[in-house]
Protein backbone atom coordinates (compact mmCIF):
# COMPACT_ATOMS: atom_id res chain seq x y z
CA UNK A 1 0.00 0.00 0.00
CA UNK A 2 1.38 3.48 -0.83
CA UNK A 3 3.17 5.13 2.11
CA UNK A 4 2.98 8.85 2.78
CA UNK A 5 6.26 10.69 3.37
CA UNK A 6 5.65 13.26 6.11
CA UNK A 7 7.13 16.69 6.70
CA UNK A 8 9.84 16.03 9.31
CA UNK A 9 10.51 17.94 12.52
CA UNK A 10 14.17 18.79 12.02
CA UNK A 11 14.56 20.88 15.17
CA UNK A 12 12.91 20.83 18.61
CA UNK A 13 11.14 24.14 17.96
CA UNK A 14 9.97 23.40 14.42
CA UNK A 15 6.20 23.47 13.85
CA UNK A 16 6.26 24.24 10.14
CA UNK A 17 8.88 24.74 7.47
CA UNK A 18 9.58 25.57 3.85
CA UNK A 19 10.12 22.78 1.34
CA UNK A 20 13.00 24.58 -0.36
CA UNK A 21 14.01 22.01 -2.96
CA UNK A 22 13.21 18.48 -4.05
CA UNK A 23 16.31 16.34 -4.68
CA UNK A 24 14.24 13.56 -6.30
CA UNK A 25 11.45 13.45 -8.87
CA UNK A 26 8.43 11.24 -9.43
CA UNK A 27 9.49 7.79 -10.60
CA UNK A 28 12.89 7.85 -8.87
CA UNK A 29 13.88 4.80 -6.82
CA UNK A 30 15.19 5.63 -3.34
CA UNK A 31 16.73 3.64 -0.50
CA UNK A 32 16.95 4.32 3.20
CA UNK A 33 19.41 7.17 3.74
CA UNK A 34 19.02 8.73 0.29
CA UNK A 35 18.50 12.50 0.28
CA UNK A 36 14.94 13.49 -0.64
CA UNK A 37 14.68 17.24 -0.14
CA UNK A 38 16.08 20.40 1.42
CA UNK A 39 13.92 21.76 4.23
CA UNK A 40 14.19 25.28 5.67
CA UNK A 41 13.43 25.26 9.39
CA UNK A 42 13.16 28.17 11.80
CA UNK A 43 16.92 27.84 12.28
CA UNK A 44 18.63 26.47 9.18
CA UNK A 45 18.37 24.72 5.82
CA UNK A 46 18.79 20.97 6.27
CA UNK A 47 18.67 17.86 4.10
CA UNK A 48 15.90 15.29 4.64
CA UNK A 49 16.70 11.60 4.20
CA UNK A 50 14.48 8.67 3.22
CA UNK A 51 13.73 6.12 5.94
CA UNK A 52 12.24 3.45 3.64
CA UNK A 53 13.06 2.12 0.20
CA UNK A 54 10.66 2.41 -2.72
CA UNK A 55 9.69 4.55 -5.68
CA UNK A 56 8.57 8.18 -5.46
CA UNK A 57 5.01 7.78 -6.73
CA UNK A 58 3.78 11.33 -6.32
CA UNK A 59 5.09 14.65 -4.99
CA UNK A 60 2.28 16.31 -3.03
CA UNK A 61 4.00 19.57 -2.02
CA UNK A 62 5.92 21.51 -4.71
CA UNK A 63 9.33 22.94 -3.89
CA UNK A 64 9.28 26.50 -2.63
CA UNK A 65 6.11 25.92 -0.58
CA UNK A 66 6.12 27.79 2.74
CA UNK A 67 4.28 27.04 5.96
CA UNK A 68 4.22 23.26 5.49
CA UNK A 69 3.08 21.80 8.82
CA UNK A 70 5.19 19.14 10.53
CA UNK A 71 3.80 15.61 9.96
CA UNK A 72 1.71 16.67 6.95
CA UNK A 73 2.14 14.47 3.80
CA UNK A 74 4.60 15.86 1.25
CA UNK A 75 5.03 12.86 -1.08
CA UNK A 76 3.93 9.25 -1.60
CA UNK A 77 6.32 6.27 -1.64
CA UNK A 78 5.41 3.11 -3.57
CA UNK A 79 6.67 -0.37 -2.74
CA UNK A 80 7.36 -3.28 -5.13
CA UNK A 81 4.31 -4.13 -7.20
CA UNK A 82 2.53 -0.86 -6.52
CA UNK A 83 1.86 1.81 -9.11
CA UNK A 84 0.86 5.43 -9.12
CA UNK A 85 -2.68 4.32 -9.99
CA UNK A 86 -2.98 2.98 -6.42
CA UNK A 87 -2.62 6.46 -4.94
CA UNK A 88 -5.91 7.85 -3.72
CA UNK A 89 -7.95 4.89 -5.08
CA UNK A 90 -7.25 2.19 -2.52
CA UNK A 91 -10.62 0.73 -1.41
CA UNK A 92 -11.58 -0.03 2.17
CA UNK A 93 -8.17 1.02 3.42
CA UNK A 94 -7.29 -0.89 6.59
CA UNK A 95 -6.56 1.13 9.68
CA UNK A 96 -2.93 -0.01 9.45
CA UNK A 97 -2.41 2.35 6.52
CA UNK A 98 -4.51 5.17 7.90
CA UNK A 99 -2.05 5.78 10.69
CA UNK A 100 0.56 6.98 8.19
CA UNK A 101 -1.40 10.21 7.69
CA UNK A 102 -2.31 12.98 10.07
CA UNK A 103 -5.05 11.97 12.55
CA UNK A 104 -8.58 12.54 11.30
CA UNK A 105 -11.58 13.13 13.55
CA UNK A 106 -14.07 10.23 13.38
CA UNK A 107 -16.87 12.44 12.12
CA UNK A 108 -14.64 13.66 9.27
CA UNK A 109 -13.56 10.22 8.06
CA UNK A 110 -15.75 9.17 5.14
CA UNK A 111 -16.10 5.36 4.72
CA UNK A 112 -14.50 4.00 1.55
CA UNK A 113 -16.68 1.84 -0.74
CA UNK A 114 -16.07 -1.87 -0.17
CA UNK A 115 -15.15 -4.18 -3.08
CA UNK A 116 -16.41 -7.72 -3.45
CA UNK A 117 -12.98 -9.15 -2.75
CA UNK A 118 -12.79 -7.50 0.68
CA UNK A 119 -16.42 -7.06 1.67
CA UNK A 120 -16.53 -10.26 3.68
CA UNK A 121 -13.28 -9.57 5.53
CA UNK A 122 -13.24 -6.87 8.21
CA UNK A 123 -10.35 -4.41 8.08
CA UNK A 124 -7.64 -5.22 10.65
CA UNK A 125 -7.43 -2.79 13.55
CA UNK A 126 -4.35 -0.63 13.76
CA UNK A 127 -1.96 -1.86 16.47
CA UNK A 128 -2.09 0.07 19.70
CA UNK A 129 0.33 0.45 22.57
CA UNK A 130 -0.38 -0.30 26.20
CA UNK A 131 -1.65 3.26 26.61
CA UNK A 132 -4.21 2.81 23.83
CA UNK A 133 -2.40 5.14 21.45
CA UNK A 134 -2.01 4.13 17.81
CA UNK A 135 1.40 2.82 16.75
CA UNK A 136 2.87 4.45 13.66
CA UNK A 137 4.70 2.01 11.35
CA UNK A 138 5.23 1.59 7.63
CA UNK A 139 3.29 -1.23 5.89
CA UNK A 140 6.54 -3.06 5.14
CA UNK A 141 7.59 -2.85 8.79
CA UNK A 142 4.20 -4.29 9.84
CA UNK A 143 4.55 -7.24 7.50
CA UNK A 144 8.08 -8.03 8.67
CA UNK A 145 6.98 -7.75 12.31
CA UNK A 146 4.08 -10.14 11.68
CA UNK A 147 6.40 -12.66 9.98
CA UNK A 148 8.90 -12.50 12.85
CA UNK A 149 6.22 -12.52 15.54
CA UNK A 150 7.31 -9.18 16.97
CA UNK A 151 5.12 -6.82 19.00
CA UNK A 152 5.29 -3.36 17.41
CA UNK A 153 4.45 -1.81 20.78
CA UNK A 154 7.85 -2.93 22.07
CA UNK A 155 9.84 -1.41 19.20
CA UNK A 156 11.10 2.17 19.13
CA UNK A 157 10.73 3.92 15.78
CA UNK A 158 13.51 5.97 14.18
CA UNK A 159 11.37 7.54 11.46
CA UNK A 160 9.52 10.87 11.49
CA UNK A 161 7.13 11.24 14.46
CA UNK A 162 8.62 8.04 15.94
CA UNK A 163 7.37 5.99 12.99
CA UNK A 164 8.63 2.39 12.91
CA UNK A 165 10.44 1.56 9.66
CA UNK A 166 11.94 -1.57 8.13
CA UNK A 167 15.35 -1.15 9.79
CA UNK A 168 13.78 -0.87 13.27
CA UNK A 169 11.95 -4.18 12.88
CA UNK A 170 14.92 -6.00 11.36
CA UNK A 171 17.17 -4.87 14.22
CA UNK A 172 14.65 -5.70 16.95
CA UNK A 173 15.35 -8.65 19.21
CA UNK A 174 12.58 -11.27 19.57
CA UNK A 175 12.54 -10.97 23.37
CA UNK A 176 11.69 -7.29 23.01
CA UNK A 177 8.21 -8.33 21.92
CA UNK A 178 7.27 -9.37 25.43
CA UNK A 179 8.21 -6.05 27.00
CA UNK A 180 5.15 -3.84 27.52
CA UNK A 181 5.36 -0.33 26.19
CA UNK A 182 5.87 2.22 28.93
CA UNK A 183 2.91 4.47 29.48
CA UNK A 184 3.61 7.97 28.29
CA UNK A 185 3.64 10.44 31.17
CA UNK A 186 0.85 12.95 31.14
CA UNK A 187 1.94 16.30 29.85
CA UNK A 188 1.17 19.22 32.08
CA UNK A 189 -1.05 21.75 30.33
CA UNK A 190 0.80 24.83 29.14
CA UNK A 191 -0.05 28.05 30.97
CA UNK A 192 -2.55 30.22 29.15
CA UNK A 193 -1.00 33.03 27.17
CA UNK A 194 -1.67 36.54 28.37
CA UNK A 195 -4.34 38.35 26.39
CA UNK A 196 -2.92 40.76 23.83
CA UNK A 197 -4.46 42.95 21.13
CA UNK A 198 -5.12 41.10 17.90
CA UNK A 199 -3.37 42.04 14.65
CA UNK A 200 -6.55 43.74 13.41
CA UNK A 201 -6.93 45.70 16.63
CA UNK A 202 -3.34 46.95 16.40
CA UNK A 203 -3.78 47.87 12.73
CA UNK A 204 -6.90 49.90 13.55
CA UNK A 205 -4.88 51.97 16.02
CA UNK A 206 -2.77 53.21 13.11
CA UNK A 207 -5.46 53.90 10.54
CA UNK A 208 -4.48 56.90 8.46
CA UNK A 209 -0.76 56.44 9.21
CA UNK A 210 1.71 55.21 6.62
CA UNK A 211 3.57 52.01 7.46
CA UNK A 212 5.10 48.92 5.87
CA UNK A 213 3.84 45.50 6.94
CA UNK A 214 6.71 43.03 7.41
CA UNK A 215 5.86 39.35 7.22
CA UNK A 216 7.30 37.23 10.06
CA UNK A 217 9.48 34.32 9.02
CA UNK A 218 9.81 31.10 11.02
CA UNK A 219 12.84 32.28 12.96
CA UNK A 220 11.22 35.56 14.03
CA UNK A 221 8.06 33.72 15.16
CA UNK A 222 10.12 31.25 17.18
CA UNK A 223 12.23 33.97 18.82
CA UNK A 224 9.08 35.88 19.78
CA UNK A 225 7.41 32.80 21.25
CA UNK A 226 10.46 31.49 23.14
CA UNK A 227 11.53 34.80 24.65
CA UNK A 228 7.96 35.66 25.68
CA UNK A 229 7.69 32.27 27.37
CA UNK A 230 11.10 32.69 29.04
CA UNK A 231 10.32 36.15 30.41
CA UNK A 232 6.92 35.03 31.71
CA UNK A 233 7.94 31.68 33.25
CA UNK A 234 11.57 32.06 34.34
CA UNK A 235 12.04 33.97 37.64
CA UNK A 236 14.89 36.29 36.62
CA UNK A 237 17.15 38.22 38.94
CA UNK A 238 20.15 40.34 37.98
CA UNK A 239 23.69 40.77 39.29
CA UNK A 240 26.01 43.56 38.07
CA UNK A 241 29.76 44.12 38.28
CA UNK A 242 32.36 46.43 36.75
CA UNK A 243 35.45 44.64 35.46
CA UNK A 244 38.79 46.34 34.78
CA UNK A 245 40.27 45.17 31.47
CA UNK A 246 43.70 46.82 31.34
CA UNK A 247 45.63 43.68 32.33
CA UNK A 248 43.61 41.56 29.91
CA UNK A 249 44.09 43.99 26.99
CA UNK A 250 47.86 44.07 27.58
CA UNK A 251 48.05 40.28 27.86
CA UNK A 252 45.89 39.84 24.75
CA UNK A 253 48.19 42.12 22.76
CA UNK A 254 51.27 40.11 23.77
CA UNK A 255 49.62 36.79 22.89
CA UNK A 256 48.40 38.04 19.51
CA UNK A 257 51.94 39.07 18.55
CA UNK A 258 53.15 35.55 19.34
CA UNK A 259 50.22 33.97 17.45
CA UNK A 260 50.60 36.02 14.26
CA UNK A 261 52.54 33.23 12.56
CA UNK A 262 49.65 30.80 13.16
CA UNK A 263 47.05 33.19 11.77
CA UNK A 264 45.24 33.38 15.13
CA UNK A 265 43.96 36.64 16.57
CA UNK A 266 42.29 36.44 19.98
CA UNK A 267 39.34 38.71 20.75
CA UNK A 268 38.18 39.95 24.12
CA UNK A 269 35.14 37.72 23.65
CA UNK A 270 37.41 34.64 23.50
CA UNK A 271 38.73 35.54 26.96
CA UNK A 272 35.17 36.06 28.24
CA UNK A 273 34.15 32.59 27.00
CA UNK A 274 37.15 31.03 28.76
CA UNK A 275 36.56 33.04 31.93
CA UNK A 276 32.93 31.89 32.15
CA UNK A 277 33.85 28.27 31.43
CA UNK A 278 36.47 28.18 34.20
CA UNK A 279 34.14 29.99 36.61
CA UNK A 280 31.49 27.31 36.07
CA UNK A 281 34.11 24.72 37.07
CA UNK A 282 35.11 26.76 40.14
CA UNK A 283 31.43 27.08 41.17
CA UNK A 284 30.05 23.69 40.07
CA UNK A 285 26.63 24.16 41.68
CA UNK A 286 26.00 26.99 39.20
CA UNK A 287 26.89 24.81 36.21
CA UNK A 288 23.35 23.46 35.95
CA UNK A 289 20.14 23.56 33.93
CA UNK A 290 16.45 23.53 34.81
CA UNK A 291 14.70 20.29 33.79
CA UNK A 292 11.11 20.87 34.92
CA UNK A 293 10.96 18.70 38.05
CA UNK A 294 14.71 18.54 38.68
CA UNK A 295 18.03 20.31 38.17
CA UNK A 296 20.77 18.74 36.03
CA UNK A 297 24.30 19.54 37.23
CA UNK A 298 26.69 19.44 34.30
CA UNK A 299 30.28 18.21 34.42
CA UNK A 300 31.79 20.05 31.45
CA UNK A 301 31.38 23.77 30.78
CA UNK A 302 29.33 24.08 27.58
CA UNK A 303 29.03 27.81 26.90
CA UNK A 304 26.59 29.27 24.35
CA UNK A 305 27.38 32.56 22.61
CA UNK A 306 24.73 34.74 20.97
CA UNK A 307 25.45 35.50 17.31
CA UNK A 308 23.41 38.12 15.49
CA UNK A 309 22.25 37.18 12.00
CA UNK A 310 19.86 38.84 9.57
CA UNK A 311 16.37 38.62 11.04
CA UNK A 312 17.31 37.01 14.35
CA UNK A 313 20.07 35.28 16.26
CA UNK A 314 21.69 31.93 16.99
CA UNK A 315 23.36 30.71 20.17
CA UNK A 316 25.96 28.16 19.02
CA UNK A 317 27.45 26.13 21.87
CA UNK A 318 31.16 25.69 22.50
CA UNK A 319 31.33 22.34 24.25
CA UNK A 320 34.02 21.57 26.85
CA UNK A 321 35.12 25.21 26.83
CA UNK A 322 36.92 24.76 30.13
CA UNK A 323 39.44 22.29 28.64
CA UNK A 324 40.13 24.10 25.34
CA UNK A 325 42.89 26.62 24.72
CA UNK A 326 42.12 30.23 23.89
CA UNK A 327 43.31 29.73 20.30
CA UNK A 328 41.04 26.68 19.88
CA UNK A 329 38.06 28.57 21.28
CA UNK A 330 38.80 31.49 18.95
CA UNK A 331 38.97 29.24 15.87
CA UNK A 332 35.81 27.33 16.79
CA UNK A 333 33.89 30.51 17.57
CA UNK A 334 34.77 32.08 14.21
CA UNK A 335 33.67 28.92 12.39
CA UNK A 336 30.38 28.63 14.31
CA UNK A 337 29.61 32.33 13.84
CA UNK A 338 30.20 32.14 10.09
CA UNK A 339 28.01 29.06 9.65
CA UNK A 340 25.37 30.59 11.91
CA UNK A 341 25.14 33.63 9.63
CA UNK A 342 24.87 31.26 6.64
CA UNK A 343 22.22 29.22 8.54
CA UNK A 344 24.30 26.09 8.14
CA UNK A 345 24.51 24.98 11.77
CA UNK A 346 23.36 21.47 12.67
CA UNK A 347 20.89 21.23 15.59
CA UNK A 348 23.47 19.71 17.96
CA UNK A 349 25.65 22.80 17.45
CA UNK A 350 23.08 25.24 18.86
CA UNK A 351 21.31 23.03 21.41
CA UNK A 352 22.41 22.44 24.98
CA UNK A 353 24.80 24.39 27.14
CA UNK A 354 24.25 25.58 30.69
CA UNK A 355 25.29 29.23 30.39
CA UNK A 356 25.26 31.87 27.66
CA UNK A 357 27.06 35.08 26.72
CA UNK A 358 25.55 38.04 24.87
CA UNK A 359 28.10 40.71 23.96
CA UNK A 360 26.79 44.06 22.71
CA UNK A 361 29.88 45.97 23.79
CA UNK A 362 31.16 45.92 20.20
CA UNK A 363 28.11 48.03 19.30
CA UNK A 364 28.98 50.64 21.92
CA UNK A 365 26.33 49.51 24.46
CA UNK A 366 27.48 50.29 28.01
CA UNK A 367 25.23 47.77 29.77
CA UNK A 368 21.95 45.87 29.32
CA UNK A 369 19.90 43.02 30.77
CA UNK A 370 19.63 39.79 28.74
CA UNK A 371 16.81 37.21 28.89
CA UNK A 372 17.72 33.75 30.13
CA UNK A 373 17.40 31.14 27.37
CA UNK A 374 15.87 28.02 29.00
CA UNK A 375 17.03 25.55 30.10
CA UNK A 376 20.17 27.61 30.79
CA UNK A 377 20.55 28.86 34.36
CA UNK A 378 22.15 32.16 33.41
CA UNK A 379 23.37 34.54 30.73
CA UNK A 380 26.08 37.21 30.91
CA UNK A 381 25.27 40.51 29.19
CA UNK A 382 28.56 42.19 28.25
CA UNK A 383 28.89 45.92 27.68
CA UNK A 384 31.65 48.00 26.12
CA UNK A 385 35.01 48.64 27.74
CA UNK A 386 35.38 52.39 28.28
CA UNK A 387 37.91 54.61 30.02
CA UNK A 388 36.71 55.62 33.48
CA UNK A 389 38.23 57.20 36.60
CA UNK A 390 38.86 54.61 39.31
CA UNK A 391 40.25 54.73 42.84
CA UNK A 392 43.31 52.49 43.18
CA UNK A 393 44.21 50.27 46.13
CA UNK A 394 46.43 53.08 47.46
CA UNK A 395 43.58 55.56 47.32
CA UNK A 396 44.99 57.37 44.31
CA UNK A 397 42.70 58.36 41.42
CA UNK A 398 43.59 56.72 38.11
CA UNK A 399 42.11 55.97 34.69
CA UNK A 400 41.20 52.39 33.73
CA UNK A 401 39.35 50.55 30.98
CA UNK A 402 36.17 49.32 32.66
CA UNK A 403 33.60 46.88 31.26
CA UNK A 404 30.13 46.65 32.79
CA UNK A 405 28.49 43.20 32.87
CA UNK A 406 25.08 42.04 34.04
CA UNK A 407 24.35 38.39 34.79
CA UNK A 408 20.70 37.34 34.43
CA UNK A 409 19.97 34.27 36.54
CA UNK A 410 17.17 31.69 36.79
CA UNK A 411 16.32 31.77 40.50
CA UNK A 412 14.97 28.22 40.34
CA UNK A 413 18.52 26.96 39.78
CA UNK A 414 20.82 29.61 41.27
CA UNK A 415 20.20 31.62 44.42
CA UNK A 416 21.61 35.07 45.09
CA UNK A 417 24.75 34.06 47.00
CA UNK A 418 25.61 31.32 44.48
CA UNK A 419 25.11 33.73 41.60
CA UNK A 420 27.34 36.30 43.27
CA UNK A 421 30.05 33.65 43.72
CA UNK A 422 29.87 32.77 40.03
CA UNK A 423 30.04 36.38 38.85
CA UNK A 424 32.96 37.10 41.19
CA UNK A 425 34.82 34.09 39.72
CA UNK A 426 34.23 35.46 36.19
CA UNK A 427 35.54 38.87 37.30
CA UNK A 428 38.66 37.36 38.90
CA UNK A 429 39.47 35.41 35.73
CA UNK A 430 39.15 38.46 33.49
CA UNK A 431 41.14 40.79 35.76
CA UNK A 432 43.89 38.15 36.18
CA UNK A 433 44.02 36.64 32.68
CA UNK A 434 47.24 34.68 33.18
CA UNK A 435 45.37 32.54 35.72
CA UNK A 436 43.28 31.16 32.87
CA UNK A 437 46.38 29.53 31.38
CA UNK A 438 47.49 27.89 34.60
Amino acid sequence: MPTEILMPALSPTMEEGTLAKWLVKEGDTVASGDLLAEIETDKATMEFEAVDEGVIGKILIPEGSEGVKVNSPIAVLLEDGESADDIGTTPAAPAAAADEAAPVAPEEAAPAPAQAATAATPAPAAPQGADGNRIFASPLARRIAADKGLDLAAISGSGPRGRIVKADVENAKPQAAAAPAAAAPATAPAPAAAAAPSADQVARMYEGRTYEEVKLDGMRKTIAARLTEAKQTVPHFYLRRDIQLDALLKFRGELNKQLEGRGVKLSVNDFIIKACALALQAVPDANAVWAGDRVLKMEASDVAVAVAIEGGLFTPVLQNSDTKSLSTLSTEMKDLAKRARDRKLAPHEYQGGSFAISNLGMFGIDNFDAIVNPPHAGILAVGAGVKKPVVGADGELAVATVMSVTMSVDHRVIDGALGAELLNAIKDNLENPMMMLA
